[in-house]
């Protein structure tokens, strides 16, 4: 049993650092895209329509919010099964518009299959991977724990 216990720790481990290198890429994209707009993509020139610039920034921030979202759960990645799942659901939502885009005009550049495959594949199959974490590890949901008064 004591096997099992050290296995269930080592895979917790590996799932952060998974989580954490993932985190990489909201990160990263969603700074760019804040600070450079639509500009960032191969092709795009300033000046944009003011429109496009405002809506490129401001999805850009959920994008960079939602990766501090899943940092934010690394800690007690075993508890953080509620808020792990609507993120991992949003991501996944995401990935839908943009494979419904894919079908109306065509694939992407590389960098956006990336990101196809990340929000269907990747995110999808990490939420079920914190699943078994918090099913191996037991650990209370933070979502089912009282509030100290």
């Amino acid at each position: 049993m004591e096997d099992a216990g050290m296995s269930a720790k080592f895979e917790r481990r590996a799932l952060q650092v998974a989580i954490g290198l993932a985190c990489l890429v909201p990160f990263a994209a969603g700074l760019q895209g804040a600070l450079q707009s639509a500009a960032m993509l191969k092709g795009v020139d300033a000046p944009l329509p003011i429109d496009l610039d405002s809506h490129y920034r401001y999805l850009s921030g959920l994008l960079l919010g939602i990766g501090i979202g899943f940092a934010a759960c690394l800690p007690r990645i075993e508890a953080r099964g509620s808020l792990f799942r609507a993120l991992a659901l949003i991501v996944f939502v995401g990935g839908l518009a943009r494979l419904y885009g894919a079908t109306l005009h065509g694939l992407p550049g590389p960098g956006h299959v990336f990101g196809l495959l990340m929000e269907l594949l990747v995110v999808p199959i990490i939420a079920v991977w914190q699943a078994r974490i918090a099913r191996l590890l037991g650990g209370a949901s933070l979502d089912q724990v009282a509030p100290a008064s």
